[in-house]
Parts: C-alpha cells; sequence; structure tokens
C-alpha cells in the first residue's frame, strides 16, 4: 500500500516538469538530482546509486513516502535523511551535517559507492548537500562550487547555504586540529 501512495504522492508532490533525473558531479560519484518518482526509486541500482541522501523536510517526506522507498530499495543502512526546508536562510549543521558525513564516509570507505543527494526539485538543498561533502572529501569552494553547478546547472548554491557549510568547516577543523581524522573528513 505504501508503494502505491509513493507512486500517486510523488507524482502530485514531485518534481517541476524538466527538473526531474539525476547528474553526476564530473569525475566523481556524487550525483545530484530531483525526488525520485514512481518507478525511478527502482531504477536508482541501475545508475549504480548505493547510497542517498533525502534532503527533504519530515512532512514532506511523510507525505511523498520517499524516504520510506529509498530505504525499502538500498535498505536502511544506505539512506539518510537531512530533514529541511528550503528557506534559502543560513541552515543549522544539525539538519545536513551528518548527511555530508555520511555521503563522504561512504565514497571512501568503498570504490564501488556512488551517493544521490536529492531534493524536491535537485536545485538548492541537494547542491548544498552535495557541495559539503565535496569539500569534505578535500575539494576547494570554488572547485566543489563549479563541480556542484556543472552536474546540476539548473541548480543554485545559495549563498546563505554555503556560508553555513564553510562555518561548519572551518568550526569542525579547529575542533579537531592536531587529531587524527582523515584528511578529507576534517
Amino acid at each position: 500500500m505504501r508503494g502505491l501512495w509513493h507512486s500517486v504522492a510523488t507524482r502530485v508532490y514531485g518534481p517541476r516538469h524538466g527538473l526531474s533525473g539525476l547528474s553526476f558531479v564530473p569525475g566523481e560519484r556524487v550525483a545530484i538530482g530531483a525526488m525520485p518518482v514512481a518507478g525511478e526509486i527502482l531504477r536508482l541500482p541501475d545508475h549504480g546509486i548505493t547510497h542517498v541522501v533525502v534532503c527533504r523536510a519530515t512532512p514532506q517526506t511523510m507525505f511523498s513516502q520517499d524516504l520510506w522507498a529509498a530505504k525499502t530499495v538500498l535498505g536502511d543502512e544506505s539512506v539518510v535523511h537531512a530533514g529541511m526546508w528550503d528557506t534559502g536562510r543560513p541552515k543549522d549543521p544539525e539538519q545536513w551535517s551528518q548527511a555530508a558525513l555520511f555521503a563522504a564516509e561512504a565514497l571512501q570507505a568503498n570504490p564501488e559507492a556512488r551517493v544521490l543527494v536529492h531534493c524536491q526539485q535537485g536545485r538548492r538543498r541537494s547542491v548544498m548537500v552535495a557541495y559539503a561533502t565535496l569539500r569534505l572529501l578535500g575539494h576547494s569552494e570554488s572547485d566543489a562550487a563549479r563541480g556542484v553547478l556543472e552536474a546540476r546547472p539548473m541548480g543554485r548554491l545559495v549563498p546563505a547555504y554555503r556560508a553555513s557549510v564553510e562555518r561548519w568547516l572551518a568550526q569542525r577543523a579547529a575542533l579537531t586540529a592536531g587529531t587524527q581524522t582523515p584528511p578529507g573528513l576534517r
């Protein structure tokens, strides 16, 4: 029954026309996309997707059941939720940082892993979390920004979101200075 609801709900409350699908950051195993609708969720493994980061607020995922569907297809341990609304305002790291760490760690732990980061339209929240993931993997600000926007040309790296990521990374670096944390995850 949940599968039927997911199929209907994602068609009604899914991405706008022309925004569906996913695309990989050039040279990376990180894809950015809109919420997979109906049968698209079943085809994620066909694209090599092994992990999913869902960047949508809890009420959105409850209505559309996309978080449940991703966990059903890939397993609970391969899906993480970054529950947040797209407000354009600075984002509290509690909403998204664990998801970025999850994606970066999955990519570092398994050379075959491929991570899809998606929100509703694949334009802002997913771009931010993919950007944070690339930064955790050691990319510079400019390279990470260029990569996510090449992958998702209709996307936008909202200045407040980017600043939230950079502020968190700076705080994280200050806390981990002198520890044995792997360079990409500092």
